[in-house]
């Protein structure tokens, strides 16, 4: 007997490469569906997700036992929106209908959507019950995306996340906390931001690639599950965090082209549920975070 195979969508992405390794440290042959091409990855079909027929002759090809989908439109301010839906609900539902028509399905399907979904919820922290209330095209392509994988909770077993924000080595620098670091890295006086007052639930990239393998061993079927920390730390608690890392303060500009619109204020998530059904909780805080990106020479 082989090892199981693990098909992760995005497995080139800034998530995927460590859900990857968290997946092969478990004793999975982890195959990726990837819309590029890396050299250094042999590990990767290379599939547009629009492309249906493509899509079912990789999922046919690959067999999986398990099914990790990341791949997904995730930068919130991406200029294209109707390519959000499309990948974001479109590309999904190729997916699953691909695997649907599998004779041996898998025995777990992890979806990734968003905690973007909660939008400028009341509640902190919030939960898996918290009424969704998306506030931007990407929120709401995700939500869809849930409401239309309902479709196929009857046909698949599905479990459906909903990640909080995180970070970590190899982010893009279009991302806040590593744009952040990247001043304070190359010694810079004055950083331009839009609002420092907004909070976010910043978690560790390692301990979500451990989330998803925690998710995949547990299969807690039919669940949605948050991924988070349960701690709100502001932009400004984030900037005091690297002036101590980095020895110095920077100033802060506000750039009014920075400022959205429509920010969602605070989103600090509970991680109740998922420590309960998957035995998992975060092993990183924000300041070990934040030293292992300033020390990193990633992108360097």
């Amino acid at each position: 007997m082989g090892r199981p195979r693990a098909l992760l969508t995005g497995r080139n992405g800034f998530t995927g490469r460590y859900v990857g390794a968290e997946l092969e440290a478990a004793g999975y042959e982890v195959v990726g569906l990837s819309d590029r091409q890396e050299p250094v990855d042999t590990g990767s079909i290379t599939v547009n997700l629009l492309d249906r027929e493509a899509v079912l002759a990789a999922v046919a090809a690959v067999q999986p036992e398990v099914v990790l989908h990341l791949a997904a439109i995730s930068f919130v301010a991406h200029g294209d929106v109707d390519e959000i839906y499309r990948v974001n609900v479109v590309g999904t539902r190729n997916l699953l209908d691909a695997l649907a028509k599998l004779v041996q399905k898998p025995r777990i399907v992890v979806l990734a959507s968003s905690a973007n979904v909660y939008g400028n919820a009341e509640v902190e922290p919030i939960t898996e019950d918290t009424p969704p209330a998306p506030a931007n095209d990407y929120a709401v392509s995700k939500l869809s995306m849930e409401y239309m994988a309902r479709l196929w909770m009857d046909r698949l077993p599905i479990v459906i996340t909903r990640p909080f924000n995180y970070t970590g080595v190899g982010q893009s620098e279009q991302f806040l906390i590593p744009k952040i670091v990247s001043h304070f890295r190359r010694g810079e006086k004055v950083i331009e931001l839009g609002n420092t007052g907004v909070a976010r639930d910043f978690g560790d990239v390692r301990d979500v690639a451990r989330a998803y393998a925690a998710i995949v061993q547990a299969s807690p079927v039919g669940e949605t599950l948050n991924i988070c920390t349960g701690v709100g730390h502001s932009l400004g608690d984030v900037l005091d965090m690297m002036a101590t890392i980095a020895g110095y303060p920077i100033a802060v500009r506000v750039n009014p082209a920075f400022v959205r619109s429509k920010e969602v204020a605070r989103l600090v998530g509970s991680p109740a549920r998922l420590g309960e059904l998957a035995g998992w909780h975060a092993q990183h805080t924000l300041p070990q975070t934040l030293a292992w990106l300033y020390a990193s020479t990633v992108g360097r």
